[in-house]
């Protein structure tokens, strides 16, 4: 795909995403080298409903919502496998065949290379401190635009590229709901317990479950 192309995607991403930054791009970026690669294209309708290719990221950050947008494989048509491993990778497969590439970036030369000193400094004051001004957001948002555009012209060597074969994954199943006792609420049937012969979804049952936050996959209650 093309720079210019790739910058259209990046602007589809901006509105899915928010805003532009980095890691955004990088997604779209590994994820049209995988494409490449697989001699593929953005997910269609035979292939989201079929779930024909498959997009598995190993993050849950602005990465990933990169993958979605450029590979059209996404969580609601599931096609898309979340991997809590905290790396910034994405893998391409092809169901059937099984083979698939995986795409990695490497976030530490990527900085040092591309990165602004000013757009560390107010990521860290901003973002990672929760500080800043309107000024300090506008400034490091207009940075990060920059830098998120200049990410989809570097060469494919800046990224670890690996072609790969993966066991068969099964297509998403098709459960039937059930009616909790308590909320009223339908729910997946495999995610119902039974109390006293009676089904309850796991928040009115108090039960455990998991939950993808900031910092992975974590158990909850409510």
């Amino acid at each position: 795909m093309e720079v210019e192309n790739l910058r259209i995607v990046l602007e589809k991403a901006k509105y899915f995403h928010g805003h532009i930054c980095p890691y955004l791009a990088l997604g779209i970026k590994a994820s049209t080298i995988a494409m490449n690669r697989l001699g593929i294209k953005r997910a269609g309708l035979r292939e989201s409903i079929g779930e024909r290719v498959l997009a598995i990221v190993e993050c849950n950050n602005c990465f990933t919502d990169g993958v979605q947008v450029a590979t059209g494989c996404t969580m609601g048509n599931n096609s898309l496998i979340y991997l809590d491993l905290g790396k910034n990778a994405v893998t391409l497969i092809k169901r059937g065949s099984w083979k698939g590439v995986r795409v990695y970036v490497d976030a530490d030369k990527i900085r040092e290379k591309y990165f602004s000193s000013k757009g560390l400094e107010l990521f860290e004051k901003v973002v990672i401190k929760g500080g800043g001004d309107e000024n300090d957001i506008k400034t490091l948002a207009k940075i990060w635009e920059e830098t998120g555009y200049k990410l989809l012209e570097i060469p494919e060597s800046e990224f670890k590229i690996e072609e790969i074969r993966m066991s068969p994954i099964e297509r998403a199943p098709i459960f039937e709901s059930v009616r909790c006792h308590s909320c009223g609420e339908l729910a997946m049937k495999t995610r119902i317990t039974y109390i006293n012969g009676k089904p309850y979804c796991l928040k009115c049952s108090r039960k455990e479950f998991y939950a993808l936050i900031g910092r992975g996959i974590v158990k909850m209650k409510m």
